[in-house]
C-alpha cells in the first residue's frame, strides 16, 4: 500500500503574505490619500479616505518645494555614486574574488565590518577636511562621500556573487592569453550583471533617500537634493500637512516607477546569468 503524502496548507503562507503587503503597503496607500487632503482634514480625518480631492496640493508642493531643482540635483548625485561605487566596488570584488590576493578573506571581512559603521561618527572630521579642499557645497564633494560609504557593501556583495561563477571560463580565458582586465570585462561583468544591478539599486535608492549629509555639505539650496525639499513646508509653530504629503508622493514616484522598470531587467538578467552560469 502506498502511504499518503501529507501536503501541507498553503493558507498559512498566503496570510503572512497577505500581512506583510498590507504592511509595506497600507502607509503608501495612506500617503497617497493625504496628499489629496487639507491640514484640517488630515487632522480630523489621517487614515481615511479624502472627503475633498485637493489635486492643486502637488501644484503647490511641486512649486514650494522647488522639486524642478531639487529632483535633477538628485539625479546628478544618484547617478554619479551608483557609477563610482560600482566602478570601484567592480574592480576590488574581482580582486578579491579571481586574483587569490593573500589576506583577501581578511579584506572581505574589513568590508562586512566596515558596513556596520555608522557614517555618522565621521562627519565632523570630514566637513573639515572638505572645506579645507574646496568640496563643500558641491556635487563631487558629496558623490565622493557617497562612494566611500557605499563602497565596502558593494563591493562584498558582489565578490559573493563572483565567488559563485564557475572557474571554467576564467581558465579558459587565460588559455587564451587573456588579460585580467580581459577576463573582468569579457567574462565576469556580463556573468555579474544581476549583482551589478542589485547593488545599483541599493545604493540608488540609499543616496536618493539620504537626507543628513545633503543638508551638512549642501549648506546652498540651489544644490540640496529631493530630501531637502520638505523644508519648505514647515513654518514657524506648524506644517502643512497636505502639502508634506503631496511632496512625499512626488519624491517617492519616480522611485517606484524605477523599480518597476528595472524589475523585469532584474529577473531577465538572473535568468540570463543562469543560463550562462
Amino acid at each position: 500500500m502506498l502511504a499518503r503524502q501529507r501536503t501541507a496548507s498553503p493558507i498559512p503562507s498566503y496570510m503572512i503574505l497577505i500581512l506583510l503587503a498590507v504592511f509595506a503597503i497600507g502607509p503608501l496607500v495612506i500617503l497617497i490619500m493625504n496628499s489629496v487632503k487639507s491640514t484640517a482634514e488630515i487632522g480630523r480625518n489621517p487614515i481615511g479616505f479624502p472627503e475633498t480631492v485637493i489635486l492643486q496640493n502637488f501644484a503647490d508642493a511641486w512649486q514650494e518645494g522647488n522639486y524642478a531643482t531639487t529632483i535633477r540635483n538628485s539625479a546628478v548625485l544618484t547617478f554619479g555614486t551608483i557609477v563610482g561605487t560600482l566602478t570601484i566596488a567592480g574592480l576590488a570584488a574581482y580582486a578579491l574574488a579571481r586574483l587569490k590576493l593573500k589576506g583577501a578573506n581578511l579584506i572581505a571581512f574589513y568590508f562586512l565590518v566596515g558596513t556596520s559603521v555608522p557614517a555618522q561618527l565621521f562627519m565632523i572630521p570630514l566637513f573639515f577636511v572638505w572645506r579645507e579642499l574646496g568640496l563643500v557645497n558641491t556635487h563631487i564633494g558629496l558623490i565622493l562621500i557617497y562612494c566611500g560609504i557605499y563602497s565596502p557593501f558593494s563591493t562584498y556583495l558582489l565578490r559573493s556573487y563572483m565567488i559563485s561563477l564557475p572557474e571554467e571560463f576564467v581558465e579558459a580565458a587565460k588559455i587564451d592569453g587573456a588579460s585580467n582586465w580581459v577576463i573582468f570585462r569579457h567574462i565576469i561583468m556580463p556573468l555579474s550583471w544581476p549583482g551589478f544591478l542589485t547593488a545599483g539599486l541599493v545604493v540608488g535608492l540609499n543616496v536618493w533617500n539620504e537626507f543628513l549629509f545633503a543638508v551638512t555639505f549642501l549648506p546652498g539650496t540651489d544644490q540640496r537634493p529631493i530630501a531637502t525639499s520638505l523644508f519648505a513646508f514647515q513654518a514657524r509653530f506648524g506644517r502643512d500637512w497636505g502639502l508634506t504629503s503631496a511632496g512625499s508622493v512626488i519624491m517617492v514616484l519616480p522611485i517606484i516607477v524605477l523599480f518597476l522598470m528595472l524589475q523585469r531587467r532584474f529577473m531577465e538578467g538572473l535568468t540570463a546569468g543562469g543560463l550562462k552560469a
